[in-house]
């Protein structure tokens, strides 16, 4: 369930009731200002026990990679090896408000790839990065004994737009996919097919989302099976419709969420 929007209490107290319901993951969006998705996500992790959670998404060029990787870290210790970090580059109309962060397309993406690099250097226990946006140096060893996570390799899931290659080589690095551009389970084939023949890592994930009737399940099931029998792994359950946090939408959030997931 991705969580749209609402105050800090209302989507703690949405993620207590998705665990209760069954569900299997939580996801917060995060935008430039207002509640912070990584507090947010700290607050769950000690009331949850048992669901995945994460971000959809982090747009890492706008943000400092070493204290994202501190923020995950610290959601995934506190969770006892729950969290998943997902990333792009940023919508610039939606989630940006008029500031002096980088809007060029290419430089995000190049930023991108050097946050991630970046990141997983620090979570593997790494001091030293030297790339092409990032230097980071650290003498301190306790930094790095401390911040690292509960699970061997925390989940970085990545946007990649279909069908072009080069957004698509960038996933082969991370651990799942965030499509655009997929309109059919067809679409689903030909990108694993795409993965496939490049050696993509075994158990790669591949998102999709939409929006699920929370009277019917038996149209929620029929709705999300030819995807997940094209190959997407995670359905993602979504109420982006504006505002994100007027009381009929919070109503109409924990009313999907106590219904259950799609099974």
């Amino acid at each position: 369930m991705i969580l749209p929007g609402g105050t800090g209490p209302e989507q703690l107290d949405q993620a207590i009731l998705a665990e209760q319901a069954g569900w299997d993951g939580v996801f917060v969006w995060e935008a430039a200002s207002g509640v912070d998705a990584w507090s947010l996500l700290a607050a769950m992790a000690v009331r949850t026990s048992r669901i995945r959670l994460g971000t959809i998404l982090t747009p890492l060029p706008w943000r400092r990679p070493w204290k994202v990787a501190s923020q995950v870290v610290t959601v995934d210790q506190l969770s006892g090896g729950r969290a998943i970090l997902g990333v792009g580059v940023g919508a610039v109309t939606t989630d940006l408000p008029l500031t002096s962060e980088v809007t060029d397309l290419r430089e995000r993406a190049a930023m991108l790839d050097d946050g991630i690099d970046l990141i997983r250097t620090l979570w593997a226990g790494g001091t030293s990065h030297h790339g092409p946006h990032y230097d980071y140096e650290v003498e301190r060893d306790d930094l790095a004994e401390v911040g690292r996570p509960v699970q061997e390799r925390v989940p970085i899931w990545v946007v990649a737009a279909w069908p072009r290659p080069k957004s698509l080589r960038r996933a082969l690095r991370c651990d799942g996919v965030i499509p655009q551009g997929l309109e059919t389970p067809d679409d689903v084939r030909a990108m694993r097919a795409w993965f496939a023949d490049r050696g993509a890592p075994p158990g790669l994930e591949i998102l999709t989302e939409g929006e699920t009737p929370a009277d019917d399940p038996i149209a929620a099931r029929e709705q999300v099976t030819p995807w997940a029998e094209a190959g997407c792994t995670w359905w993602m359950e979504t109420r982006w419709e504006m505002p994100h946090h007027g009381p009929e939408r919070m109503r109409q959030i924990r009313e999907r969420i106590a219904a259950g997931p799609p099974s």
